[in-house]
């Protein structure tokens, strides 16, 4: 008996149905984050997101979906927010711009708020000090360049835009304390800028001299200290730099180099290329043996220093060379380098020994940072 085509397709249908009919749908789940440790670390990679690693066990807790014209983010742990400069295209790479500091929660790392700014981003300078938020917990300091210089300032509390400070030849946001940063000026001096209760300039203050940008200019890497900020030069001379009320006092310089070293053509270099520990006191370099102009190259050891002795107390010879490296700030610090194999390597600080690679952590990991302070 031959039986027509539309009860073969009722049969059918009748039999989907009943082998679907105990499979319940599925439901869209949410999970939330855990509050960031000392060893957890946020990697940039060159598609704009930052990837979050903790770095003890090498497991990923989550994923900062920025714009890729972001070069660095400012966690704020007291207020479970990561605030992040971007800049946005109509055309995805061009087309009209927009430029917005936005707030994404810490457990979900999802946006919940935007303030628009001046279309002035340093977008393409990959350096932690673009962004910073004030010792007062409220304002938001972003750096501007068109080539022109200035400082974007927001209220994170209410989320609006204060105003624009310009800064001609002056570059990046070292907070300190009294509601204020300092910045790297051309002319070889630094400046301190404060600022009102409602985010204003209150006032500006410059150092004498203290580098010769034709001679031996900072690098515009700096890293911070528990009172103050560690600035390495071309040449591998240290300075630190604090703030005494309106006063910029900068030490006297010490050398990473001894004359064997330097006539070995040995030269710090890099992006972030170096941090400190200030529980240990020890500062991690990385150096390259390229000789002169080789501040952009990347290092194929990493030297640590004692900086209350003023000397190298260790090295960690590096598989592949390195750009990029941060220490975590906890008993037990661990060492991470993002490296031109792709992967990041990290290192127990203490015994400068590998114990893990972290092989997927995006695309071209670069940059790294902390969840604390100026890190």
């Amino acid at each position: 008996m031959k039986f027509p085509n539309w009860f073969s397709t009722v049969a059918l249908l009748a039999v989907i149905t009943t082998v679907h009919a105990d499979i319940k749908p599925e439901t869209v789940g949410k999970e939330t984050m855990a509050e960031p440790e000392s060893t957890w670390m946020l990697v940039r990679n060159i598609l704009g997101s930052w990837y979050i690693f903790d770095t003890a066990d090498g497991k990923m807790h989550g994923l900062v979906d920025t714009t890729r014209f972001t070069p660095a983010v400012q966690p704020n742990l007291a207020k479970g927010e990561i605030y992040a400069a971007e800049s946005y295209y109509s055309r995805q790479n061009r087309g009209e711009r927009t430029d917005v500091v936005t707030t994404y929660d810490l457990e979900t790392l999802a946006p919940k708020a935007e303030v628009k700014i001046p279309n002035r981003l340093a977008t393409v300078l990959n350096f932690r000090q673009y962004i910073s938020l004030m010792d007062d917990g409220k304002h938001l300091a972003v750096f501007n360049m068109t080539p022109g210089q200035s400082v974007s300032v927001v209220d994170i509390e209410s989320q609006s835009f204060v105003g624009e400070i310009s800064t001609p030849g002056c570059a990046l946001i070292m907070q300190t304390a009294g509601n204020g940063f300092l910045q790297i000026c051309g002319d070889g001096r630094l400046q301190l800028i404060r600022l009102n209760d409602d985010g204003t300039e209150a006032s500006r203050d410059r150092s004498k001299e203290v580098f010769d940008i034709e001679e031996d200019p900072f690098f515009d890497r700096p890293v911070p200290t528990e009172d103050g900020w560690l600035i390495i030069s071309y040449q591998g001379q240290v300075f630190e730099v604090t703030v005494d009320g309106d006063d910029i006092e900068v030490s006297e310089p010490w050398s990473l180099l001894t004359d064997e070293e330097r006539a070995a053509s040995w030269r710090p270099g890099g992006q972030q290329f170096y941090d400190y520990h200030a529980g240990l006191d020890l500062m991690f370099v990385l150096v390259n043996d390229n000789g002169g102009f080789s501040h952009d190259d990347a290092g194929s050891e990493v030297w640590i220093y004692q900086k209350g002795a003023q000397r190298k107390i260790a090295s960690i010879s590096l598989e592949a060379e390195g750009s990029n490296l941060w220490v975590s700030k906890g008993d037990d610090p661990l060492l991470s380098v993002t490296a031109y194999d792709q992967q990041v390597h990290v290192f127990d600080a203490k015994r400068t020994k590998a114990v893990r690679t972290i092989e997927e952590a995006g695309v071209s990991p670069g940059f790294i940072q902390g969840f604390g302070g100026g890190q």
